[in-house]
Formats: C-alpha cells, sequence, structure tokens
C-alpha cells in the first residue's frame, strides 16, 4: 500500500520541481526578479501602432519594455521605457534612437542604435533620449492620400484627365521616343552623379556665400542700372567725345607718323644717357631723396638768407699741367651719407680723378696769404718799388 502511494508522490514532485525550475528561468529571462529602470524617449511622434510593451531593442536583443506612451503639444510624445537594469552597462549614453516595425502594417518597437563614436558614459535611470527617426506606416500614407484627394473637385479632374488624353492621343511614338532619349540622357549622366553628389554637398557653403553677398550684389546690379542710365542720358555727349577721341587719333598719327624717323633718331640718341642715368640711378634717387628732405624742413623763424661768412685758407693753386680737368673718374655712383646726414658729421669727400687732387701727394697744403691777411685787416699797404724781376706786393 505504501508502495503504491510513494511512486506517484514522487512522480509528482518531480513534476512540481520542473515546472517550477522552467518557471523560474522564465521569469529571469523576463526580468521578473529585478526592479526595471525608467528610461525616457521624446520623439517627434509614436507612430500608429506603438502600443504598451512593445519591446525595445539593442542590436536585435530585446533590452526594455514600454511602458507607457504620453501624447504632449504639437503633436509629440513621450514614450516611458522600462529598461533591464543589467543591460544599462552596455548601452553608451549617448545612444541613438529610432521608433521602427519590420513591416509597413506590423507593430512597432523602439530600437537603439548605438553611435559611431560611443561615449565612455554608459545610459543612466531617468535619462532623455531623443528619437531621430520614425517610420511612416501605410496608415499615414493612405490618411495623406485620403485628404488629398479629397481636396481634389472629381469635375476638374475628369477634365484634367480629358486633356491629358487629347494630348497623349496619337502622339505615343513621340512620347516613347522622348523616354528613350531621356534614358540615354541618364544614361550619359550617370557616370557623373559621384560629381553632382560632391557638388550638392559643397553646394550650401557656396549658397550661404551668395545669400550673405545678395544685400551687395543687389546694390551692385542698382548701381549698374544707375550707370546704363546715365549712359543713355548723356549718349549724345558720349558720341561726342568718341568723335573727338577718334580725331585726336588721327592728328596723333599724322603726326607721329610723319616724324617716325625723326623719334626713332632721337630715341637711339638717347640710349646712351638713359644708360648712364640707369648706372647712377642710385645716387640720382639719394640725391633727389636728399633734397626732398630739405624741402620738407620748417622755414626760417624771420624771412631772409642767413649767411654763415668766413676766412678760409688757401690750398695749393693748380699747376699746369697736371691739373688739366680730365673726365677719368671711376667707382660707380656713390651717396656719401644722402639723403640722411646725421647732424655735426661731415661727409668724406671723394677724390676721383678729374685732373685736379687736394689730396695729392707733394702738396704743401695749407699757405698762409700774408699779404691778403694784412690788407684784409688794414687795408690796401703799398708795398715796395716793383722791378722786373718782381710780381706782386711782397710783405
Amino acid at each position: 500500500m505504501n508502495h503504491r502511494v510513494v511512486r506517484p508522490l514522487a512522480g509528482l514532485a518531480t513534476v512540481l520541481v520542473i515546472v517550477t525550475i522552467v518557471a523560474i528561468a522564465i521569469s529571469l529571462f523576463q526580468g521578473g526578479y529585478a526592479a526595471p529602470v525608467p528610461v525616457t524617449v521624446v520623439s517627434q511622434r509614436a507612430g500608429l501602432v506603438m502600443n504598451p510593451d512593445a519591446k525595445v531593442k539593442l542590436l536585435g536583443v530585446q533590452v526594455g519594455r514600454v511602458a507607457s506612451i504620453e501624447p504632449v503639444a504639437n503633436g509629440r510624445a513621450v514614450i516611458h521605457l522600462e529598461m533591464d537594469a543589467s543591460q544599462l552597462a552596455e548601452i553608451p549614453a549617448n545612444v541613438d534612437v529610432n521608433i521602427a516595425s519590420t513591416t509597413v502594417f506590423g507593430a512597432k518597437s523602439v530600437d537603439l542604435v548605438p553611435p559611431a563614436d560611443p561615449s565612455p558614459q554608459k545610459l543612466k535611470p531617468g535619462q532623455v533620449l531623443d528619437a531621430g527617426r520614425v517610420t511612416v506606416e501605410f496608415n499615414t500614407i493612405f490618411q495623406q492620400l485620403t485628404s488629398v484627394l479629397s481636396k481634389i473637385q472629381p469635375e476638374k479632374l475628369n477634365a484634367t484627365l480629358g486633356a491629358i488624353s487629347s494630348a497623349l492621343d496619337g502622339r505615343g511614338e513621340k512620347f516613347g521616343q522622348a523616354l528613350s532619349d531621356l534614358d540615354r540622357m541618364l544614361a550619359n549622366l550617370d557616370p557623373s552623379l559621384p560629381n553632382l553628389s560632391h557638388d550638392i554637398a559643397v553646394s550650401p557653403p557656396v549658397l550661404t556665400a551668395y545669400a550673405d553677398a545678395a544685400p551687395d550684389l543687389v546694390a551692385t546690379a542698382g548701381n549698374a542700372t544707375r550707370f546704363s542710365q546715365t549712359i543713355v542720358d548723356e549718349q549724345n555727349n558720349l558720341d561726342a567725345l568718341l568723335i573727338s577721341a577718334i580725331g585726336l587719333g588721327d592728328i596723333g598719327n599724322d603726326v607721329i607718323g610723319s616724324n617716325r624717323q625723326l623719334l626713332t633718331d632721337a630715341l637711339h640718341l638717347l640710349v646712351p644717357t638713359t644708360l648712364l642715368t640707369n648706372r647712377y640711378n642710385e645716387a640720382l634717387t639719394c640725391t633727389l631723396s636728399g633734397l626732398h628732405r630739405l624741402a620738407l624742413e620748417p622755414p626760417l623763424q624771420v624771412p631772409g638768407v642767413t649767411v654763415s661768412i668766413g676766412f678760409m685758407l688757401g690750398l695749393e693753386r693748380y699747376r699746369y699741367p697736371a691739373n688739366l680737368p680730365k673726365v677719368a673718374a671711376s667707382g660707380g655712383p656713390q651717396c656719401l651719407g644722402l639723403p640722411v646726414v646725421p647732424p655735426n658729421t661731415r661727409p668724406p669727400f671723394l677724390i676721383a680723378d678729374v685732373g685736379a687732387n687736394p689730396a695729392q701727394y707733394g702738396n704743401q697744403g695749407i699757405l698762409l696769404n700774408s699779404d691778403g691777411l694784412k690788407q684784409a685787416l688794414f687795408g690796401p699797404i703799398d708795398g715796395p718799388p716793383r722791378n722786373t724781376a718782381q710780381i706782386g706786393q711782397p710783405g
């Protein structure tokens, strides 16, 4: 009797243990023993087929569920999520959120998409995320189509379709040829699509620059309009100016043409002078710069001329034929401190081979003219009687 009771009881206990283990596993899998973590998603809209208990997925793995959906102003929706606490450590804080569905008629789910540059910080309880994209449902398309069709009047639609039918009647071959030409044109444009995409991608900065410059461009167009109007108003004077310019050109052509050889000869004669001027351009430049600085000096306080008078001691007189003038200077242009000569300085004396050299070896240097000094101090003084061997009036 005991043997008959024990075996069924043991079997029943075994079944109960297995059922309990399975139930506990299912509960653990569904997060029944872990408190869910709240996360909020703000979206432009929740979609027509977004219901509570919808799945929240990350890379296809369910990490939570939709607790409730709260509509707010401007058609927006606030979706409250209950996330699995054990999965938050795997979700970056800057995760992207999309509300999508597998088909246009299927129920929606919240898809968490890891960003290209995931943040080291992880998703926190109570964090608010913005939904980036919501899949458009077939119901929404049908609703929008219905609203558009409700605005169309049947009689006008019939007239429009009749006009289109009349326009295409008998022109099937031409219409087909147009489609073939369009196909060939698109085939030719197909290799240029990458360039076109690049141009479209870089066009916003260019269009922004044009938008910023639009006021100036409009002002330029307005000024050009006034300028053209001025030309129209002064067209008679402009015609007279052009006629005068033509006459001046004819006269200049006659003058230059008739004197062409003389002008050519004059230019050839000026070649040595211009070459010499070009060679000494440095000296000429510093000289003119010095004169320019002198011209900019302030005027004298008292009008007149300031003269500094003094006596200079005589130097060696010129001798023949050693001191005859000659043109043999060399060394190129010399500025000698110009255009700016410092105060209390004396520029160096340039000695060149021009026939006379006061610093030449053998000159006696400074000679005292005693007779001139006496006459300057005391006036003319008679000297001893002159004779044929005596020149001047020696002291």
